[in-house]
């Protein structure tokens, strides 16, 4: 596996490249994650069973398609694909700092930037890809309370159902979504999807940087929300945004429906008093 890696990495850069030191790192909660290095230029490597070769591809995808907004820093990858018995993605490698307040400032305004790149299809993306290692299906839809129900919410109560969770006032949401987003007017813009502290960060110089990202086309609001979901970013990052592209109102009461997402999620790959958790969402939304 090394070696077909090594010469992956070695054609698409045009440097020959073998690695010398392979150090075993977090790589998120269904990863392997290695730092290999030829003693002069490290990469970030993750592995997982070759029937995530999609998810890896989806990742790259995702992060070209950040990339391409030319306004927030996310590591470049260099390639993916399958070698050997083991699917992989090899991305550049960031040294990663604590940061400080001027630092989660510029992340805000630099996010705030990205979420202003739309998409004239509406909203979705190219591709489906993953949240975790949960499908997500990416389908364009023009109007996004649509979008929300059918792939989104709708999809992960599907989901939850099979796995025996039980949601008593699901249908009853789902069916008040269209209110509860009525006087919202949505554009389509590049949301990351999955930005929770684990997936943000600073260099070591200081630069913001977000990773790990599940791409679509999205309502803004989704990223801003799961920002706050577990634990919250500093407050510094909140005035930077602002001031480049304000929230609108009624944002406080949409973020825990968007948040259900993930909790409905996180009960889909993890189970246990997530349930508890949704219902709870739930009640409050429908309050």
């Amino acid at each position: 596996m090394w070696t077909q890696i090594d010469a992956q990495i070695s054609q698409v850069t045009g440097e020959k490249f073998q690695s010398q030191q392979r150090r075993s790192v977090g790589g998120g909660c269904i990863n392997q994650g290695y730092a290999v290095s030829n003693g002069e230029i490290t990469y970030f490597l993750k592995i997982n069973q070759p029937s995530q070769a999609a998810m890896f591809e989806a990742e790259a995808l995702g992060l070209k398609e950040m990339l391409a907004t030319a306004s927030i820093r996310v590591p470049n990858p260099i390639c993916w694909g399958v070698a050997e018995n083991s699917s992989y993605i090899v991305l550049e490698w960031l040294e990663l700092g604590s940061g400080n307040s001027n630092s989660w400032e510029e992340m805000g305004r630099k996010l705030a930037a990205m979420h202003k790149a739309s998409s004239s299809q509406g909203f979705g993306w190219k591709i489906n890809n993953t949240i975790g290692s949960t499908p997500q299906i990416n389908t364009w839809i023009a109007d996004w309370t649509e979008f929300y129900i059918k792939h989104r919410l709708g999809y992960q109560f599907q989901l939850a159902r099979r796995k025996g969770g039980n949601f008593p006032s699901s249908e009853k949401l789902l069916a008040a979504i269209p209110e509860l987003l009525a006087n919202h007017q949505v554009q389509p813009s590049l949301v990351h999807g999955d930005l929770w502290g684990g997936n943000a960060g600073c260099t070591n110089s200081g630069e913001p940087v977000i990773f790990d990202p599940a791409t679509y086309f999205g309502d803004r609001e989704v990223d801003i929300a799961m920002t706050q979901l577990f634990g919250g970013f500093p407050a510094a990052f909140y005035q930077g945004y602002n001031e480049v592209f304000p929230l609108d109102a009624g944002y406080e009461q949409r973020k825990t429906l968007y948040n259900l997402y993930h909790i409905l999620n996180h009960f889909n790959l993890f189970g246990g008093s997530y349930a508890s958790q949704a219902n709870r969402m739930i009640d409050q939304i429908l309050r």
